[in-house]
């Protein structure tokens, strides 16, 4: 079994996500090439500095614009917008192997018996018409839907969305315009059969993915299975020890870690070569909440002494540092947390607060290569630094 020092396994998770040294992607097809080596981006729809996926792929991707991942999405439709690691972007290459989670899904029991009186007048609509957004419907009623009251019309796009029966036409801003699954995809890819003989060959592939979203994994419950059966220890461990015995997965050995963790096997080349860079120091990048980095923060909190909580979702009073925080990496430390804050109609954005890691000395470089971070959130969300740190 390979042994690592912590700095080595540092060092080759940031450089397997393209957060160590000089950019590994670039442009619009940095984009795709960054999706398609960790699978999938998580999304999630709050804007106060840019969305999630936004600002992962801003901290990896050389001239990244909002426009390559729109272009993407809703022209040439490389990338589709549906259910992998929670909501996710993913390759549509990627469609016939979540057809499982997509009958999962469909199991949704929640108001079931008005979206099914009004399903068929639905999508037939849709066939005839063209594209369609919930006010477009003329469907009148409302229905309880997930977390809280909805409109029965975005209720029953959404049930059929998560089905699989609709894709995301477009959006805009939050708005949402669905079309036929078999519209966007094609009808090759849409009717293309599932890829895997039986349900343990599926989790084993989808495991495989997640370790390599992330770069290195332990067995153990993790933030990184969330929405995949292998949250459970009996499922997960069937898939760990059919890819270890497949030789798909290699255990390595990390020092103050107890137990292994695991790297794919078609990843050990780039660990090799992780092991002999020299890391720039000033490379600063502000990484998203739910960027696929962070998707283990325990295993964060082991390599990295760094401990994050997204607090959006816990009540002001009870929060440490703000509602949208995002962890700083400089070089291959996470030395600090700030909270950037877009106002649009002033055209600024303001830093509400900075919190340096204990140890971690504010020098002048450190301020100048934030700076440099800050300023480009602010210039991707045509907005100007109100003032540097």
């Amino acid at each position: 079994m390979t042994t690592l020092s912590q700095t080595e396994a540092r060092r080759f998770i940031l450089r397997h996500q393209g957060l160590l040294n000089e950019h590994r992607f670039e442009g619009r097809q940095g984009v795709l090439d960054f999706v398609r080596k960790v699978g999938c981006v998580q999304f999630d729809p709050v804007d106060i500095c840019g969305r999630s996926p936004d600002l992962t792929l801003l901290s990896r991707v050389k001239g990244f614009k909002a426009g390559h991942l729109q272009s993407l999405l809703y022209d040439s439709r490389e990338l589709l917008d549906h259910f992998d690691k929670q909501l996710s972007i993913y390759h549509k290459a990627d469609w016939q192997h979540f057809a499982r989670l997509r009958q999962r899904l469909a199991g949704y029991e929640r108001s079931n018996p008005q979206i099914l009186q009004v399903r068929d007048q639905v999508l037939g609509l849709i066939e005839q018409e063209g594209p369609k957004n919930a006010a477009g419907l003329g469907i009148e009623g409302r229905a309880d839907w997930c977390w809280a009251s909805s409109s029965l019309a975005r209720a029953a796009l959404e049930k059929l969305y998560f089905e699989g029966e609709l894709l995301i036409h477009s959006k805009k801003g939050t708005l949402k315009t669905y079309d036929l699954a078999q519209r966007i995809l094609g009808e090759t890819l849409h009717q293309a059969e599932e890829p895997h003989p039986d349900e343990e060959e599926h989790l084993a592939w989808w495991l495989l993915r997640r370790v390599r979203a992330v770069g290195l994994l332990w067995n153990r419950a993790s933030d990184a299975f969330l929405g995949a059966p292998f949250w459970y220890k009996e499922a997960r461990e069937k898939a760990f020890d059919r890819l270890i015995h497949e030789g798909r997965l290699q255990a390595v050995h990390v020092e103050g870690i107890k137990g292994p963790l695991y790297i794919a096997s078609e990843d050990v080349p780039e660990l090799e070569q992780s092991l002999a860079l020299t890391v720039d120091e000033n490379r600063c990048e502000l990484i998203a909440p739910l960027d696929s980095f962070l998707w283990d923060r325990k295993l964060i909190k082991a390599l990295f002494d760094f401990d994050y909580t997204w607090e959006i979702y816990t009540k002001p009073e009870k929060r440490i540092y703000g509602a949208y925080v995002l962890p700083i990496l400089m070089g291959d430390q996470l030395v600090g947390r700030v909270e950037p804050v877009c106002e649009r109609k002033k055209g600024v954005l303001t830093v509400r607060g900075l919190w340096w890691e204990e140890g971690v000395k504010p020098t002048a470089a450190r301020r100048k290569a934030l700076n440099r971070a800050l300023n480009k959130l602010a210039k991707f969300n045509g907005c100007a630094l109100e003032s540097g740190v």
